[in-house]
């Protein structure tokens, strides 16, 4: 089994990836506490690729980053590469949105993620990206999920993030989309293709 350092943090964020690649024979973990990266990119694939590629040098081992954002049609895009930083709490960044979205009609947005997969020497191995359409609803709804998804309404799932279990959510997110198209490369990598 082939060790991938994930390029987080986040211990939901890891399991959710182990959930995504079951079976592919890779160990995942998460990369070291101490190691910072800044995102200093000016996309998600900037931004994914600059996080794999760093913890890649760093542990000397296969590392996987994604990046990902909402972008809103009538805030040009915003909050965008943005996002985590839209304001200090997930309530903050929802109630700074809402307002500046105002009484605005058109209310599409999109959740974009981008995946970049890292040789050890820091080389880029392979990148997606997944996308999932949705529109922004004037008040919160739902308990689960983190970040905009109390506000993110898909209407392919007829919810908010918020209100779908974590298998619906997955089906439809944009991670889930980024992850399902970089399974093929993963396996490339496994079978030494790439």
């Amino acid at each position: 089994m082939t060790l991938l350092v994930v390029a987080t943090g986040n211990p939901g964020k890891l399991r959710e990836m182990q959930e995504y690649l079951t079976g592919l024979d890779w160990e995942l973990t998460l990369k070291p506490d101490e190691l910072e990266i800044e995102e200093t990119g000016e996309t998600f694939s900037e931004n994914a690729c600059l996080k794999a590629s760093q913890v890649a040098i760093a542990t000397g081992e296969w590392a996987i980053a994604d990046d990902s954002g909402l972008e809103v049609d009538a805030l040009d895009g915003a909050p965008g590469v943005y996002s985590a930083r839209y304001g200090k709490t997930d309530k903050e960044r929802i109630e700074r949105l809402l307002f500046e979205l105002g009484n605005e009609l058109n209310r599409q947005a999109q959740f974009v993620c981008a995946i970049a997969l890292a040789r050890p020497d820091g080389s880029i191995a392979a990148q997606a990206e997944g996308k999932c359409q949705g529109e922004i609803i004037h008040a919160p709804r739902g308990s689960g999920g983190f970040g905009y998804d109390p506000i993110f309404y898909v209407p392919a799932g007829q919810k908010t993030f918020a209100e779908m279990t974590a298998q619906m959510k997955r089906s439809l997110s944009h991670r889930g989309m980024a992850i399902k198209a970089i399974i093929p490369q993963l396996k490339k990598v496994r079978n030494n293709e790439l």
